[in-house]
């Protein structure tokens, strides 16, 4: 988990072991979020966005009471575990060539994310890690957590201001973040381009 040469929240590469879990192939779509509450979306199939943490959270209770099993999001060892698609060493979920170097990488996210499962699923057969929206974590962060974080399950710290989350989205300059990628915000902000998986 992580990478040396990455950002200083990113420091220090560390091996970390995750007990087994299930996250969803797809990011949670603004139809099943129209499922949970009444929602202005226009397009069904693209993620859901401008949902809170706390949004999310609610989401994924509601679902745990349809689907009768524990549902959450994930931790960001499990996220970053998930998105690395069973290529632990490399930057990107299919390797280590740039994101510039994809078919039709100009021509993508435009003016918004797209729909689900427009690329191809990584190793793992999960669809848009690193990409579309931003996923929210469960973890609070703490841009140091990495040099104190424990070796099996780590969870992120007890407190905090701001919730982990992870993957690039459709509007920034560069629109696919890396696996190792780190980035956070309050949790009851609500972005356009913020949006969320579940885990099992």
């Amino acid at each position: 988990m992580g990478q040396d040469d990455g950002r200083d929240e990113e420091r220090p590469l560390h091996r970390v072991t995750v007990a087994t879990f299930r996250l969803c192939r797809f990011q949670v779509t603004n139809a099943d979020y129209a499922d949970f509450r009444a929602f202005a979306n226009d397009c069904a199939e693209k993620p859901v966005t401008s949902v809170s943490w706390f949004d999310a959270v609610e989401f994924c209770r509601w679902l745990a009471r349809r689907w009768a099993t524990p549902v959450r999001l994930p931790t960001e060892a499990e996220w970053e575990f998930a998105a690395r698609g069973g290529l632990p060493h490399s930057q990107f979920p299919w390797g280590d060539a740039p994101p510039a170097t994809r078919a039709n990488y100009a021509a993508r996210w435009i003016e918004g994310p797209e729909p689900v499962a427009t690329s191809e699923p990584n190793g793992y057969g999960l669809y848009d890690m690193c990409e579309n929206v931003h996923e929210w974590c469960s973890d609070w962060y703490d841009p140091r957590y990495y040099e104190i974080s424990p070796a099996d399950n780590p969870r992120g710290p007890e407190h905090g201001t701001r919730r982990a989350s992870r993957g690039g989205a459709w509007r920034h300059h560069i629109k696919i973040a890396r696996c190792a990628a780190r980035s956070s915000i309050p949790p009851e902000f609500r972005y356009a381009d913020y949006g969320f998986r579940v885990a099992v």
